[in-house]
């Protein structure tokens, strides 16, 4: 399989993170190792986030260079895709994943709280920050799913019929796109915030097998959103937007 020509080339400093990971998803695997956030701190430069990180860009440069070496899923290349099936790609995994886990971590996240908040008072913490999250994402869901998704497949649908668009639409498209990218970065920005309490949910001495199940569920919770709030930042609303 020929190596991504976006991470093989030596000019990929100017780029943004979000558009390497656009581009090549392997990219991502790297940056998840180095702590590089390429979902809602996707906008930045691979020279920027190296010197925020205090690393050497040549030596990530590097990496990312290997992990285009290796075999490319085909069933990743989610530019390819058009948008409804990219929206329906969203809802059927990730949506699906908040609705079928967002309670049942938060319930962890209290029972932790209520053990272990005398000696590890972060965890009660956690708990509150992840309730605020488990709210706004519920809302934030409704509105990709009644509003912002519907309207991306009626414009779409017309611009393949050759037809005008209402500008009304097109305005609501573009502020339903602001709001939810504003609301990513809050979102984005409280669970960063959970994984600074949780120590990298590091799991400390003294704690039960509920602890280290409810750290490797909010964990687990940060990876999907990653790859959620990736494919929306940097790959769905942007095309939207050129609608």
């Amino acid at each position: 399989m020929k190596a991504s020509a976006e991470l093989k080339t030596g000019n990929i400093g100017t780029e943004t993170i979000g558009d390497l990971v656009a581009k090549d998803y392997r990219a991502a695997t790297v940056f998840e190792r180095y702590g590089i956030d390429f979902c809602c701190g996707g906008k930045v430069t691979l020279a920027a986030a190296c010197l925020e990180k205090g690393l050497d860009p040549a030596e990530l440069q590097g990496e990312l260079e290997k992990a285009a070496d290796q075999p490319l899923d085909r069933s990743q290349n989610y530019t390819a895709w058009e948008l409804p099936f990219l929206a329906d790609y969203i809802v059927n995994t990730h949506h699906v994943y908040l609705k079928e886990n967002t309670s049942g971590i938060a319930a962890y996240a209290h029972k932790i709280a209520q053990v272990h908040g005398a000696h590890h008072p972060e965890v009660i913490e956690i708990a509150a920050i992840f309730d605020k999250i488990a709210a706004d994402m519920a809302l934030h869901l409704r509105n990709e799913e009644e509003q912002l998704f519907p309207a991306i497949r009626q414009l779409v649908s017309l611009e393949k019929a050759g037809r005008a668009q209402e500008a009304k639409d097109v305005e609501t498209l573009r502020a339903n796109l602001a709001a939810l990218t504003h609301e990513h970065d809050e979102i984005g920005a409280a669970i960063h915030e959970i994984r600074r309490l949780a120590s990298d949910y590091a799991i400390p001495a003294d704690v039960c097998n509920t602890f280290v199940v409810a750290y490797a569920k909010l964990k687990e919770f940060e990876d999907d959103l990653h790859k959620h709030v990736h494919l929306e930042n940097n790959i769905l609303f942007p095309k939207a937007a050129r609608l």
